[in-house]
């Protein structure tokens, strides 16, 4: 028996065939939240909040919640940013939980549900309820950050080492795929809505609660097929207990200073990543005068091409290892990201281009950083190592739309706000480039794999 097949059966890992049943199931949470990600995050909610709170703005373009003078322009990246926040405060205390009592999938369905049911209320967000859909969005937003890393934290329990690239990129397969399924839906009923018998409003209102029924119901797949692995004796599961192991996880990781190395690059480029995602239809919409079957559009392509892209760049990780891999996809995120800022508006030509290029490098940037990051957490500690993933994941991913909103907050240009991201991404280059990944797979106690 080698070395990895010893330690995942130390760890409680499951064996075949049982270990793809769950495998196959964990695949089936990328397909159900994934298509919030896409229909709800990056295509609809962003404009069409916007356009509610312009509906809601004075003579001079603010909205004043609270008695604070917002452009409406911004309210959707203030409330992406105040959705992180939020996150920031509860996956601590949630990763800690699930590792303590060994239960990952009550929590991961309350996250799941809650987040479900907020996307499916978006339904009644019309007229000027700017509040109303910030509210929803922070909610539904928040909880699939929480969703997603106790979601995350099962990957080194149900995968070995040598699989588990190819085991996280076909779970972004999964929910690229879902993702493009649910966009062609969404663009026949949005184009044909008078058919219909709609409103523009209405059509757009049902795109955004039907995401949040679809969350909820593939989600039942994984909550079926996934299982909970015994607690390490002594784990007491209170809140209390949870902050108290939130301490501990956070003196524990410093001992291991090459996986908060990684934490870092990964939260700077990631920061990028999440922004360019969220703000990408209100860019075209608002900058490149672009409408919405055109950016519907562009994201349908996205997806398709998100597909191959996470297969692909997973297949170039065998060959060349995980760390190249990303690295070579960062530095096309930097060419993407300079030749956004010289778009020219109202050419969809253009910005197809630049979709399809950012489809092919989404997935896999996304997919291997996941399952590199497996490889630097100490055993025992997934779903707490994993809550500190998902803040750089999107919970700390903060800054970026922060800065976003407040780039147009004082310039009221879209591209000024699109340029500042290329330093996420070469500064996440440069913070990667120097990490050593098979002494950080070594420092935390693991099997290291030939290539990485």
């Amino acid at each position: 028996m080698s070395d990895a097949e010893t330690a995942d059966r130390a760890a409680g890992a499951a064996e075949p065939p049982d270990r793809r049943r769950e495998q196959r199931g964990w695949y089936f949470y990328d397909f159900a939240c994934s298509v919030y990600s896409t229909s709800v995050l990056t295509v609809f909610i962003g404009p069409y909040l916007t356009s509610v709170a312009k509906a809601a703005a004075d003579a001079e373009g603010f909205v004043h919640p609270l008695g604070v003078p917002i452009r409406a322009g911004s309210v959707f990246a203030y409330a992406v940013s105040a959705s992180v926040v939020l996150a920031v405060l509860v996956m601590p205390l949630t990763g800690a939980a699930a590792d303590r009592t060994g239960r990952k999938k009550p929590l991961l369905a309350a996250a799941a549900y809650l987040g479900a049911a907020a996307t499916a209320g978006m339904f009644f967000l019309d007229g000027d309820r700017y509040l109303l859909g910030a509210f929803l969005l922070i909610v539904a937003n928040a909880s699939l950050t929480v969703s997603m890393a106790l979601y995350n934290a099962y990957l080194p329990q149900i995968a070995a080492p040598e699989e588990r690239d190819a085991v996280s990129s076909r779970g972004w397969a999964f929910g690229y795929t879902s993702g493009a399924l649910v966009l062609v839906l969404d663009l026949v009923l949005y184009t044909g809505h008078e058919s219909f018998g709609l409103t523009e409003s209405e059509a757009v209102r049902i795109c955004l609660a039907s995401a949040g029924l679809w969350w909820g119901a593939f989600t039942l797949v994984p909550l079926r097929r996934l299982r909970d692995r015994r607690a390490a004796p002594g784990g007491e599961g209170g809140v209390g207990s949870g902050w108290r192991q939130l301490t501990a996880t956070l003196r524990d990781m410093r001992r291991h200073p090459l996986t908060l190395s990684f934490l870092l690059a990964y939260l700077v480029y990631n920061d990028g990543v999440q922004t360019v995602i969220s703000q990408a239809s209100v860019y075209g919409s608002e900058e490149l005068g672009l409408d919405q079957t055109t950016l519907i559009t562009a994201v349908l392509l996205v997806q398709v091409l998100a597909v191959a892209g996470a297969l692909g760049m997973g297949r170039l990780a065998r060959v060349h290892g995980a760390k190249r891999t990303i690295l070579g996809s960062l530095a096309v995120w930097t060419l993407i990201l300079a030749a956004g800022y010289f778009l020219p508006a109202g050419a969809p030509v253009w910005f197809f281009a630049l979709a399809a290029a950012i489809g092919l490098v989404l997935g896999g940037s996304q997919a291997l950083s996941r399952s590199l990051f497996s490889h630097l957490v100490p055993r025992g500690k997934e779903a707490e190592y994993f809550s500190a993933y998902e803040m750089s994941d999107r919970g700390l991913s903060w800054l970026g739309p922060l800065v976003f909103g407040l780039a147009y907050q004082l310039t009221g240009s879209y591209r000024d706000a699109i340029i500042s991201l290329v330093i996420f991404f070469a500064l996440g280059f440069v913070l990667l480039a120097r990490v050593p990944v098979r002494k950080a797979v070594a420092a935390a106690g693991n099997p290291v794999p030939d290539r990485i």
